[in-house]
């Protein structure tokens, strides 16, 4: 039955790792089972040279991360129905093994309420992974694989019927939590989210706050994914235990001045449109061990 499943893939790129782009590809190429067909995005900028048979789309600004992505879908048809799943790399990644592919045809043939699969993130160096790359509030064993309440962006599959059903990326968001707001929509009509830890896709081990965008977009996309998501009496609570735990990591001035300014931002601007998550959603975020206030 896997065999039946069409499997794409989608990558964008700022054109500036020619070198780690083709790496991916060929590794996405080696792939076991029928071929993956691939779409890289160039967000705001050429695409480099790439194998034959891999198409490209050139966008003329940067459009975020989740623009991109959503780019990306489109190319597959409307809403992805070409395929039946779509993979999104991070382009200086790399896939770890030759059954990535198969395993995930077999997971979502065998599940079909199965919406998303989160890869493991592995340094290519050390075979690490980091805290952060484990998508669940208990991180410390990244070997054990579970039910989660989100997904990792640059190195996930995604059912396209998800798409179908709950809508796309959100562009505005632009960078940070476009996962968890689609999670979490996901999760509202009823789909299920893995983390697989046989999944593994090999990225240099890196501090998220390397972007210079990172604590204005961490905040005020956190506002908008309340904001879009919550239930307006859990609104308070989760952004109240943000902030909280945001001053007590002690950023530095000018990283708690960006992320306040975002945080208003979040307040100020518009969100997009809310679509509540029922209570049920609450209880289930709840069972899988994160509550939508932390």
């Amino acid at each position: 039955m896997s065999g039946a499943i069409r499997v794409g893939a989608v990558i964008i790129t700022m054109g500036n790792r020619p070198a780690e782009l083709r790496a991916l590809l060929d590794s996405v190429a080696k792939q076991d089972g029928d071929p993956v067909e691939v779409v890289v995005v160039g967000n705001g900028s050429p695409v480099p040279d790439v194998p034959d048979g891999v198409r490209t789309v050139e966008l003329p600004e940067n459009l975020g991360i989740p623009g991109g992505r959503n780019v990306g879908i489109e190319a597959f048809g409307p809403g992805g129905s070409d395929v039946d799943v779509l993979l999104f790399l991070d382009d200086d990644g790399l896939l770890a093994s030759n059954d990535t592919a198969e395993l995930c045809r077999l997971a979502f043939a065998a599940d079909p309420r199965l919406g998303i699969v989160s890869f493991r993130i592995a340094d290519p160096d050390t075979g690490e992974t980091q805290r952060r790359h484990v998508p669940r509030l208990r991180a410390s064993d990244p070997m054990r694989s579970s039910r989660v309440t989100t997904f990792l962006g640059g190195a996930n599959a995604v059912r396209t019927k998800v798409f179908a059903e709950v809508g796309a990326l959100p562009d505005a968001f632009f960078y940070a939590h476009e996962e968890t707001d689609l999670a979490w929509r996901a999760l509202d009509a009823g789909w299920m989210i893995d983390y697989r830890s046989d999944m593994v896709l090999y990225h240099p081990t890196t501090a998220p706050s390397r972007h210079a965008i990172y604590h204005r977009m961490v905040a005020r996309n956190r506002v908008w994914l309340a904001r879009r998501n919550l239930p307006v009496v859990l609104i308070p609570a989760y952004l109240g235990v943000w902030l909280l735990l945001t001053l007590l990591r002690r950023p530095s001035r000018a990283a708690l001045q960006a992320w306040f300014g975002g945080f208003r931002e979040g307040w100020t601007t518009p969100c997009g449109p809310r679509r509540r998550i029922k209570w049920r959603t609450v209880w289930l975020l709840t069972r899988l061990g994160r509550p939508p206030v932390i």
